[in-house]
């Protein structure tokens, strides 16, 4: 079930042409929790994308909830989101794989 998830999740978001794509189901952490106690899973995103170029926060944020849209808040109780641009995760390290 929890790969399912992931697998429309990681669907859902290919709108915004992640470079990077992290997706972690911490629903097991909240057990006993309203939100989980009703279906909703708990999940943490990690997206890297040149669609988040010269956006605030809040834009990237509102963009990933539209597009994750139908999964909330029924089967996404809580979502966890570090959304880069290619440029902050390069500054931050990160280096996507090479198309070649």
């Amino acid at each position: 079930m929890a790969e399912a998830m992931i697998d429309r999740i990681r669907s859902l978001l290919a709108p915004l042409q992640p470079l990077e794509l992290q997706i972690e189901d911490e629903s097991d952490r909240h057990v006993g929790h309203p939100g989980a106690r009703d279906g909703g899973g708990h999940y943490r995103l990690r997206v890297v994308s040149p669609r988040f170029r010269d956006l605030a926060p809040l834009q990237r944020h509102r963009m990933v909830y539209d597009c994750l849209d139908s999964l909330i808040p029924r089967q996404i109780h809580a979502l966890a989101m570090t959304l880069l641009s290619p440029e902050e995760a390069a500054a931050a390290g990160f280096h996507p794989p090479s198309r070649e």
